[in-house]
């Protein structure tokens, strides 16, 4: 559902669930996500903001995402849709909404979008490229209370943009300056953990910031200039007919979605609200569809660092221990971290 596909430590924030007393699970089918509290802010000041927010929807973003798309190929729906359009809030109140299609280069094209009652917001959306294609993945995930906006926004790199210059160079290098207005605009948010930078590109925007019109705003225009980047991109690139790079395609994104499967943080989000079965299938089926038909191998497999000594997959956010408190790369796009 949520917020960020990495490891970012500042999503922590959103793992308790709202102990709202309109919170009365009543049964586990279908597929059901309750609301939940944001940050704590004063009980006088909660009721204004909360108002403040509501209106500052994120339906325009997925309404234009869909619309600009269209101008660029033929959208035709996902199987996705009918599997999981039907989703439902638990509190009767919560509003959720799903998208998902394909095209001739888009192997899936979804989002996931959440109102919740009390202010709380959620964008979930994301494009993979079809394995005949080294594009980046486009990543949109907004979190919002009526406190704080938590944002990542990125041309996700397919292939190590740190140790291959020749795809930085084919993809991001034009990009730069977007990405440098943009990180003045909306500045760096903090610790963001050494093993989560290999899907990061040099023009990402990973912000936290009060919540406000103004920057609900900018934060549009961020997002129509990056999707626009993306669908450029799209329009310019050719079909892989090489079967091995197409092969190397494909377990680029699979080990993506490996990673993000296993490791995003809204997964304890929804175990808590729709219960551990539930959860793992709207992670692994739709936010991540792929990760278990795309390859074979298992997140041990692509990350043998993470292995306990019973085999199973250490829970920790970082191995290496280290972070990055401001942006790791410079005004050429190097990588200084």
């Amino acid at each position: 559902m949520v917020s960020s596909p990495y490891s970012l430590s500042s999503f922590r924030m959103i793992s308790t669930v709202n102990n709202n007393p309109s919170f009365q699970p009543t049964n586990s089918s279908p597929i059901n996500l309750g609301s939940r509290k944001g940050l704590s802010v004063s009980a006088r000041m909660r009721p204004a903001m909360a108002e403040a927010t509501s209106s500052l929807t994120y339906q325009k973003f997925v309404h234009f995402a869909l619309e600009e798309t269209r101008k660029h190929t033929h959208l035709n729906p996902s199987a996705l849709q009918e599997r999981f359009g039907n989703l439902s809030a638990m509190d009767g109140r919560t509003q959720l909404q799903v998208q998902s299609f394909e095209s001739p280069k888009i192997r899936l094209l979804r989002s996931l979008s959440i109102e919740g009652s009390d202010g709380m917001q959620v964008l979930d959306f994301a494009i993979f490229p079809r394995a005949e294609f080294d594009l980046p993945i486009f990543c949109a995930n907004f979190f919002t209370t009526s406190a704080i906006n938590i944002v990542v926004l990125d041309l996700n790199p397919l292939h190590d943009v740190i140790s291959q210059q020749d795809y930085k160079k084919k993809y991001y290098t034009h990009l730069i300056p977007l990405g440098l207005k943009y990180g003045e605009l909306l500045p760096w948010g903090g610790r963001i953990t050494a093993e989560s930078m290999k899907f990061f590109s040099p023009i990402v925007i990973w912000t936290k910031f009060p919540a406000s019109e103004h920057k609900h705003h900018l934060l549009y225009s961020a997002f129509v200039d990056y999707l626009k980047s993306w669908l450029e991109l799209m329009d310019r690139a050719s079909g892989e007919t090489d079967v091995s790079r197409i092969m190397v395609n494909l377990e680029a994104q699979h080990k993506y979605l490996t990673w993000r499967a296993e490791k995003d943080p809204g997964h304890q989000v929804l175990r808590k609200i729709v219960g551990e079965t539930h959860a793992k299938e709207i992670i692994k089926s739709f936010l991540f569809s792929g990760v278990d038909e795309l390859g074979s191998r298992t997140f041990i497999d692509y990350f043998p660092e993470y292995k306990c000594d019973d085999g199973t997959v250490n829970q920790k956010r970082s191995m290496i221990g280290k972070s990055f408190e401001s942006r790791p790369w410079d005004t050429r796009g190097e990588f200084i971290g």
